[in-house]
Order: C-alpha cells, then structure tokens, then sequence
C-alpha cells in the first residue's frame, strides 16, 4: 500500500484526482501500486499532517493562495526526504519549473488538466523509483555493514527514524515509560 498526499486548494481538483486515483490502475512494468490517498485543501493542513504521518508520494498545486507548491514541497522534503514529489499546475511558468526542480527535487511537472494515463504512469514511475532507492539504500548499508563502517542498531535506528521520525529520539523513564521532560 503506497501513501499517496494531493494537496490542491481547489476541491473539485481534489475530488477529480482522488476518484481517478481509486478506479485507474497505477502500474509500471510488472509492478502496480495500491494507493491509500489523503487530501488536503490547505498547505500548512498538510505540512501539520506530514509532521505525523509517513507518505510515499506528494501530489501538489503549484499555485495556492497559503503557500505555493515549491514551499509546500520543500516544507515536506525537510520532513520526509525520501518521499517522491509531483508538481501540478495550469501555468506553464518555466522560472517555477527550474525552482521546482533546483529547490524541491521535484520527480515530475504535469500540466492542468492532465491526461489520466500520464499522470497514472507518473505516479507509478515515481513510487517505482522511490521504491528502487529505498532498495539500493538498504544493499549499501549491508555492504558497510559487512564492511565494519556501520553497526546492525545504526542501520536499524535509521530504519525506524524514516518509518517514524523523532522515535529514536524518545526520552524512556527507568519504568520504560515515555518521559515528556527530558531525564537527562
């Protein structure tokens, strides 16, 4: 199950891109996505949701009046940098191109309105290579492993700090209760 975010401060947009990514098939090859999606019609409603849950792809507006989606985007590049990142918009404006893409990273720029199979094979080739990435991360953390330049718990804590961000960070009481004030 791939987590997917589309954030567009229209809701007709919203409801257009969340019903086509239920009944459209995400494939690539010979491997298709399952899509679990989240919208949002508020930048900073996002931002608050992606301080708490881990997605695999963002799908955002270029244009929104809070934040645009270069902001947007390099907001949740800080919080979960291993997430792909899609950029939509009716503006062909190439200065937010080459600033999507220099700033954010971006995986793709689709234009408004899209067409159902591009956008399908875009979302399926940018959780496809996340997934490659994650997976090429994975073989050379085994090789420094093998190699003596990284422990099993250093591999494992930097596992779980990309499931859940801030858990290795947890303050445990001498109970193995959490603690909210640091026990120093």
């Amino acid at each position: 199950m791939s987590r997917v975010m589309l954030v567009d401060d229209e809701e007709s947009i919203l409801s257009a891109l969340k019903r086509l990514l239920r009944v459209a098939p995400c494939a690539i090859a010979n491997k298709s996505f399952t899509l679990e999606v989240e919208t949002f019609s508020s930048p900073a409603a996002a931002l608050e949701r992606a301080h708490h849950e881990a997605f695999d792809l963002f799908v955002s507006d270029y244009r929104m009046p809070e934040m645009d989606g270069v902001e947007f985007l390099k907001g949740v590049k800080e919080l979960q940098p291993d997430a792909a990142r899609l950029i939509l918009s009716g503006y062909a404006d190439l200065n937010a191109l080459v600033r999507a893409v220099n700033e954010v990273g971006i995986d793709r720029f689709i234009g408004k309105p899209w067409n159902d199979y591009e956008l399908m094979s875009a979302i399926a080739q940018s959780l496809a290579h996340r997934d490659l990435m994650l997976e090429n991360r994975q073989l050379a953390n085994l090789v420094r492993m093998e190699m003596g330049e990284k422990t099993p718990e250093a591999i494992e804590a930097e596992r779980l700090e990309a499931l859940e961000p801030g858990i290795t960070q947890v303050n445990w009481g001498r109970t193995a209760r959490y603690c909210l004030i640091p026990t120093g």
